[in-house]
């Protein structure tokens, strides 16, 4: 990529950020242009041609994504405010334009999300985004770290990636009934299956929280375990921490054929640090722990 052009890329990444910043204010052309640095006359075609849709879809579907989150994970504000603070006057025009995208109004949604349709309705968002937002690492963006033994509870999610969102709804209600919300527990998932090339039948992963209770499979499916101190590559990733293939891809494919270390019997796993939406997507957090001997 020529230095012309990645500059152009940044100035766009700029305004990407910004947006996803500010979902809950008042968003206009001027200003997201301005942080860009790009005249408002243009940055409108700009913008489409760079993401194939345009600034006024991307802030739809950047607010509508924050607002199912809040929704199906979240359930300390009413629609109405989940409403107002996705733009909209009204609940009533909120809920249209809702059912409209994921096939659900804001209330069915909220007690049992149609996933599916959801993951198709915001597709023009998540290719928007990685049309320059594709991360890259390198050997100084890696640490190693001893780590210490963590106690944990855990929830087994088994079955097709895209359906993780049910079981992290039963284990975010799971922790609330138990006393482990993410301020007192720290948030790990331990991942035993490469999406990439599992059968979506047989993907496994571990959703944990920190604690030295003891749990015994129960209706929820919750059992103590530990996750195991030891030497770890770790490797930070802040922003749009909900697809982290590439940074595994980077410490697999890259980092460890030339650190000259080997993998420990363990597999890869991470810690939440900063959630979305409890922040904005650029500020969420987490830690990749790539085990070590």
């Amino acid at each position: 990529m020529t230095t012309a052009l990645q500059h152009y890329h940044d100035r766009m990444k700029r305004a990407l950020d910004h947006i996803d910043r500010h979902l809950v204010d008042p968003l206009n052309l001027d200003t997201i242009s301005a942080v860009a640095a790009f005249s408002k006359f243009h940055f409108h075609r700009q913008f489409s041609a760079t993401f194939g849709l345009s600034v006024h879809r991307y802030v739809q579907l950047g607010r509508m994504k924050r607002a199912s989150f809040r929704l199906a994970y979240r359930h300390d504000h009413s629609v109405t405010r989940i409403a107002m603070d996705a733009g909209y006057d009204a609940p009533d025009a909120f809920a249209r334009a809702f059912r409209q995208r994921f096939g659900q109004s804001p209330s069915s949604f909220r007690k049992a999300p149609d996933w599916e349709p959801w993951l198709a309705a915001l597709g023009p968002l998540t290719n928007a985004r990685r049309k320059i937002m594709q991360r890259s690492f390198d050997a100084s963006d890696v640490t190693i770290r001893e780590a210490d033994a963590v106690p944990v509870a855990i929830m087994e999610h088994r079955g097709p990636p895209n359906e993780i969102g049910a079981t992290i709804r039963r284990f975010i209600d799971w922790r609330k009934a138990n006393g482990l919300p993410p301020r007192r527990s720290r948030t790990f998932n331990i991942f035993h299956s490469d999406p990439g090339h599992t059968d979506p039948r047989d993907y496994r992963m571990d959703l944990c929280a920190a604690t030295e209770q003891v749990f015994d499979a129960g209706e929820h499916g919750v059992v103590s375990g530990i996750i195991p101190g030891g030497r770890c590559a770790v490797l930070r990733i802040v922003g749009h921490t909900d697809d982290l293939e590439s940074a595994a891809l980077y410490l697999y494919r890259d980092w460890l054929p030339q650190s000259g270390e080997e993998a420990r019997d363990f597999p890869l796993y991470c810690e939440r640090i900063a959630f979305f939406p409890d922040v904005p997507e650029t500020e969420a957090i987490a830690e990749l722990f790539l085990p070590l001997r």
